[in-house]
């Protein structure tokens, strides 16, 4: 039995009212759009962790015939704890023409879209297919996106262009920076703080690693900007710490100190070799560390990676975007997208969404009405043109 067409704005509010933040499940979710989408006669399956706690799905409307336009979207959103939020963050408020709640920006608003989007081009007939791909964990590092493709893009007629629809303010990104992340864990000898030079601080030695990204941001911020890396802002690769924790007490050298270390990676560049250089420097100081106590070490665990969004030539999804847009200006972000996994799988990519970036992960996410409707008319006009 066929489901009430819903509108962006009702499906908006639907997918708002998930939580799932990263460290939840997002199969609720994925299941109800599931549903939605077949009640109404899309082709549609998901993909389901090994854990069985997170799920992505890929959808397929029109003729079942290859060359169609990928709608991407992840369906997981950052945490709202310790933010002073003003309403329900899972609840959609609209207020002086704000549509405020947790992923209206990023990138709920967009989904709800694209959902809306695959219902009509089913129900207008399509001659060109319009297919859906909803991810998950991308805020944790853009973890879903390539399981997805390997699961279930062979399943389905192969499209040839896909549009992300991260918030852009509806203008057309053609490159973004990609990613290395480690966790650090320092492990020294305790002594007391007085007989410093016979034990090995945790803290003290992951400084030395702290410094050095200081140092190497100080050296690249400085360097004429090269090749691509001219359009970013900033302008280089930057390295960057922003957790840390570690030591028992002030009179005492740290057994422990534990840290994010993270790589912003500009194309041009490949991260294998900024992989070589953290590698490089950790077993120099961990060298300096078991001279004094051989039982000392520094464990490191890769979090994620996530090769560079390069921009490209002849990209027929950017083609497309800039003749839905007219936007024939040339942009690029410093933040990470599922984009660079669908490249790297060979599919033209674009981003291209509603709402503003400067918005993502504050408290009181909002998207602006206008922007919301601007993206619907967007696709609009990728239904007409693909009608």
């Amino acid at each position: 039995m066929m489901t009430d067409v819903l509108s962006p704005r009702a499906l908006m509010e639907k997918l708002i009212g998930f939580d799932t933040v990263s460290r939840n499940s997002n199969l609720p979710l994925i299941d109800w759009v599931l549903g939605y989408l077949k009640s109404h006669g899309i082709k549609a399956e998901k993909h389901v962790t090994d854990d069985g706690e997170k799920a992505g799905l890929w959808a397929h409307a029109g003729p079942w015939e290859p060359g169609g336009v990928v709608l991407n979207g992840h369906t997981d959103v950052v945490p709202v704890d310790g933010q002073a939020w003003v309403t329900d963050p899972f609840t959609v408020v609209e207020k002086d023409g704000k549509l405020y709640g947790r992923g209206t920006c990023d990138m709920k608003g967009f989904d709800a879209l694209a959902i809306w989007a695959m219902v009509e081009a089913h129900t207008r007939g399509v001659s060109r297919p319009l297919q859906l791909a909803l991810t998950w964990d991308e805020e944790v590092g853009c973890i879903g996106a390539a399981p997805l493709i390997a699961s279930l893009a062979d399943k389905f007629p192969r499209a040839s262009d896909v549009i992300v629809g991260e918030p852009t303010m509806m203008e057309t990104v053609t490159g973004h920076k990609g990613g290395v992340t480690y966790w650090v864990h320092v492990h020294g000898f305790e002594v007391h703080s007085s007989i410093l030079h016979t034990g090995v601080s945790a803290v003290m030695e992951a400084a030395k690693l702290i410094d050095w990204a200081n140092q190497m941001n100080a050296e690249l911020g400085a360097a004429t900007p090269q090749g691509m890396a001219a359009i970013f802002d900033p302008p280089y690769t930057n390295l960057h710490v922003g957790q840390i924790s570690g030591g028992t007490a002030h009179n005492i050298s740290a057994k422990d100190c534990e840290f994010g270390f993270g790589f912003r990676v500009v194309p041009g560049e490949n991260p294998d070799d900024w992989r070589a250089r953290f590698t490089a420097k950790v077993a120099e100081i961990e060298a300096g560390m078991k001279a004094i106590r051989p039982e000392s070490s520094i464990e490191v665990r890769e979090i994620f990676y996530l090769p560079p969004f390069a921009p490209t030539e002849n990209n027929a999804a950017e083609a497309l975007v800039r003749s839905l847009s007219g936007d024939n200006a040339t942009h690029v972000v410093s933040y990470g997208s599922d984009a660079s996994h669908f490249q790297a799988a060979g599919f033209a990519t674009v981003l291209c969404g509603p709402g503003n970036i400067a918005m993502a992960h504050q408290p009181n996410e909002y998207i602006t009405i206008a922007q919301f409707e601007e993206g619907q008319a967007f696709l609009n006009r990728l239904l007409d043109r693909l009608s």
